[in-house]
């Protein structure tokens, strides 16, 4: 919208200029008198667009002022034509178009970043749960690995499967426990430690 208001402004100066302008139909019926024109975009054989090329007065009038190829060399329009380069510049800025591919492995960088987000959560959490006690530290009810599962997704959440725990046997007992966490390969080992795990502390309700 702003480079086609731009370019009607262009071209309303540039018909004014050429209407009260004479130097630019003071070549009528001299054959080898030529204008000094900027032209507004690349034409073939002829020059750049931006570049100050001589013309045929005929040629500029018929051809190059109407079509709005060419504008006089005054100092008004190299200014106007400057700042229309530069506008059409930022509209013409090239996109680079993303593929599937791309877009597949941008998606997989995006999940792997938020899967190491909630390991590295996961590895300074503390998961505390309060069960009841029968006799000595020995639970009522031990602690299953679907218990522990379901009070991450409410105390920390965070989504995790079963399978995600290393549990082989119930927690029987109160105490602090570090639970092996077996998460996918491609994610990072946190440093200086050989695999992700998650501390729980049972305690006497």
């Amino acid at each position: 919208m702003a480079s086609a208001r731009a370019a009607l402004l262009l071209q309303r100066q540039c018909l004014g200029a050429a209407a009260a302008n004479p130097y630019i139909f003071s070549g009528h019926g001299l054959r080898y008198r030529k204008l000094e024109v900027i032209l507004t975009t690349t034409i073939d054989k002829l020059g750049k667009a931006g570049d100050v090329v001589k013309v045929a007065p005929g040629h500029f009038r018929n051809h190059l002022m109407p079509k709005m190829l060419a504008v006089p060399n005054m100092d008004k329009f190299v200014i106007l034509i400057r700042e229309q380069r530069k506008l059409y510049q930022r509209e013409e800025e090239v996109v680079k178009e993303v593929t599937k591919e791309d877009d597949d492995a941008r998606l997989q960088e995006e999940r792997l970043k938020q899967y190491q987000t909630a390991a590295k959560r996961l590895d300074n959490a503390l998961l505390v749960l309060r069960r009841f006690i029968s006799t000595g530290n020995e639970l009522r009810t031990p602690v299953t690995k679907d218990e522990i599962v379901s009070e991450v997704a409410r105390q920390l959440n965070i989504n995790i499967h079963p399978d995600n725990i290393h549990l082989q046997s119930p927690l029987a007992s109160l105490g602090e426990f570090e639970l092996p966490l077996r998460l996918p390969l491609d994610i990072p080992r946190p440093e200086g430690k050989l695999q992700w795990t998650l501390n729980v502390k049972i305690r006497r309700k």
